[in-house]
């Protein structure tokens, strides 16, 4: 949760919470202004709106879907034990949500965005308005698979590491003896 304090007077501070981090929020800008100015420089180039759009769309829901994805992944390795912390499984719980929300209605803003440009045809209609999204997901799973790996390659160069530490360990009383 974020928070804004504002210094009213001596002695009086307002405080604004909102949900995510502020970091998160300038990311997420930082996405829409990029889709917004790449949407620009297809239209550009290609004088095509319907273009523009499904591969502006596409650009942003596959930074945001790896990015939220990489997010639920971290969420699921630091998912504590309900029972014993009710409280923090809430809080994962609801950051989930929030995020799943935001990928829900990322989607469909670019299908409506793919639909309201001009356009005529059944691969206008029925099609192109679902690439966003579909790209969006597999990005989601791809983010998630790239943070469980990166889970993963460190926890085997954890083992790794203790492996060769407990095997220094029992090499030294041998080296201890051979010197005597």
């Amino acid at each position: 949760m974020g928070k804004i304090e504002r210094q009213i007077s001596e002695g009086v501070t307002k405080y604004y919470w909102y949900p995510g981090e502020k970091a998160d929020w300038i990311r997420g800008a930082l996405t829409i202004l990029g889709g917004g100015l790449l949407f620009a420089l297809i239209y550009v180039v290609t004088k095509n709106s319907l273009i523009a759009a499904v591969i502006a769309g596409t650009a942003v829901q596959a930074v945001v879907g790896a990015y939220l994805g990489r997010r639920d992944a971290a969420g699921l390795s630091e998912f504590h034990d309900p029972a014993a912390e009710r409280r923090e499984a809430v809080i994962d719980g609801t950051r989930a949500a929030w995020r799943g929300t935001l990928q829900g209605l990322l989607c469909a803003g670019s299908a409506i965005l793919v639909l309201n440009v001009p356009h005529q045809g059944f691969l206008a209609d029925w099609v192109l308005p679902f690439v966003p999204s579909i790209v969006g997901a597999l990005a989601h799973s791809g983010g998630m698979l790239w943070e469980r790996l990166a889970q993963e390659v460190t926890a085997d160069q954890a083992s790794a590491a203790a492996a060769a530490a407990a095997e220094a360990d029992a090499e030294a009383p041998t080296k201890a003896l051979e010197a005597a």
